[in-house]
């Protein structure tokens, strides 16, 4: 069941409506049943897979808190660990691993084949994956105490609206408002709605739009491109992912609205980021929280534990050394990468934001203007073509393909010829304008634009527009591009 379908808006509505009318005492229960349908439409079976994960987590975590002795604290968190990343890398990882073992052997003369028959990826595997890990590693550090209910700890895992995709919300975050049941509130059902009409005007209006183009363009043989076609090419898919996904995460954010639970932004428009550390706290902003929390802090060997007022209280390691932080972000990444997708290009496209980030570090004291307006446009004016092009091996299917491409960007004598019909870049460059003059007219601190009716007749304006683009668009069902990982 897809956001961008007449079949969820229905299940949505009925959802909704059952939810507000039936008591609170069933409620709970309720988005349990709604997040089960939810993923059951898909696959029946790999809700048992996610049941039997989810207890796992839930026993584990219960183990962890009433275990005194240290030693055996970490056994029962190695043990969940295990089990959710060996689930996590044998339906996602076990076709890249052997055949890497098998490219290894025949490069020593060896046949090492091997046979792992059909193996189909759980739909958002990786994201409730990382919600299990966050819970189990919270109770660890004494941050969360475990729920004595599975079924409210299972509605936490599979929450529908952020479930698949993202925001990927924390237990002290999301539980608490699972368990108390929130009274209606006009101004939630209304941000609600509008956020969902927003969510599917990125998706099927913008990123649909621009889809079948960037795919054409990638099907190009790359000897057969210019310079400027792989820069309309990069800045294409980055505009199509951003929608994409950016969609997809206001459609989840506002269908947890409507039923008075709040899940927290996750893109902060993210192309007008000045600097790469300044784009990752603006892009899937909920993804990037954790990559700190999980897994870069620790690695640095900085410490984290619980502060009663404060929440989470984090204490760098006086003895790391700087070329600890940098090894640790550069592994970070990596790893980020892969986590995208279990191919070579992923690992490519996470080290060139860890280089970028490295440089960025080294040189962020340095600018050659006075003025910090100046310094903050010269830093956006670096930071955009970076992060665009850092999508050509995100989008290539291969990593032959993506060093190929990136070769013809610096290739000056590439530059005199054009390999696509004129349509696709004036479509980018629209695109792009479009975004800038969004991101201008929301922010714009003009007098007359800050008139309360000149906000409510432009505000009329753009969502009637929205609807309508929708419903002329929303037959073509697409899938999200984040939920293949």
């Amino acid at each position: 069941m897809l956001f961008n379908s007449v079949t969820y808006l229905t299940f949505l509505v009925l959802v909704v409506t059952t939810y507000w009318i039936i008591p609170s005492s069933g409620r709970r229960f309720l988005v349990l049943a709604a997040s089960l349908l939810f993923y059951g439409f898909w696959r029946v079976e790999f809700l048992f897979l996610i049941v039997l994960s989810a207890f796992v987590d839930y026993f584990a975590s219960l183990k962890i808190y009433d275990e005194k002795h240290p030693r055996g604290r970490r056994l029962w968190l190695l043990s969940s660990l295990t089990i959710n990343l060996g689930l996590l890398i044998y339906f996602k990882y076990a076709y890249f691993i052997t055949d890497n073992i098998s490219m290894v052997g025949k490069s020593l003369g060896h046949d090492w084949t091997f046979s792992l028959g059909n193996i189909i990826l759980p739909l958002g595997i990786s994201f409730y994956t990382f919600l299990s890990i966050s819970y189990t590693v919270d109770v660890y550090r004494k941050i969360f105490e475990p729920i004595r209910s599975f079924w409210t700890y299972l509605t936490y895992v599979m929450f529908w609206p952020h479930m698949i995709a993202g925001p990927i919300l924390r237990a002290h975050e999301l539980i608490p408002q699972i368990v108390k049941m929130p009274h209606i509130k006009l101004d939630n059902v209304t941000n609600g709605i509008k956020k969902i009409i927003l969510g599917l005007f990125l998706k099927v209006g913008l990123a649909d739009q621009i889809a079948p183009w960037v795919d054409e363009a990638f099907a190009v043989p790359p000897d057969s491109l210019g310079g400027l076609d792989v820069w309309t090419m990069a800045f294409g898919f980055g505009l199509q992912i951003y929608f994409d996904f950016a969609g997809y995460s206001l459609i989840a954010i506002g269908s947890a609205l409507l039923i008075g639970v709040h899940l927290p932004q996750n893109f902060n428009w993210p192309y007008l980021a000045s600097s790469p550390r300044d784009f990752w706290k603006r892009w899937h902003i909920t993804l990037s929280s954790w990559i700190r929390d999980y897994l870069y802090l620790p690695l640095s060997g900085s410490r984290i534990k619980d502060s009663s007022e404060n929440g989470i209280d984090i204490q760098p390691n006086p003895k790391a050394t700087s070329i600890r932080f940098a090894l640790a972000l550069v592994l970070t990444w990596l790893i980020m990468g892969l986590w995208h997708g279990a191919g070579w290009m992923f690992a490519l496209w996470g080290i060139w934001h860890a280089i970028f980030i490295l440089l960025y570090r080294l040189t962020m004291n340095w600018s050659p203007f006075n003025s910090s307006r100046l310094t903050m446009i010269f830093g956006w004016m670096l930071t955009l073509p970076i992060i665009m092009l850092g999508w050509i091996p995100f989008r290539a299917d291969s990593l032959r393909t993506s060093l190929s491409l990136w070769q013809r960007v610096f290739d000056i004598s590439s530059y005199h010829s054009l390999a696509f019909r004129e349509n696709f870049y004036l479509l980018v460059f629209l695109f792009t304008c479009g975004m800038l003059l969004t991101w201008f007219f929301t922010h714009t601190k003009a007098s007359v634009l800050n008139q309360t009716w000149v906000r409510n007749i432009g505000e009329i304006a753009a969502y009637s527009f929205m609807i309508f683009v929708v419903f002329i668009f929303l037959r073509p069902v697409s899938q999200f591009i984040y939920f293949q990982f």
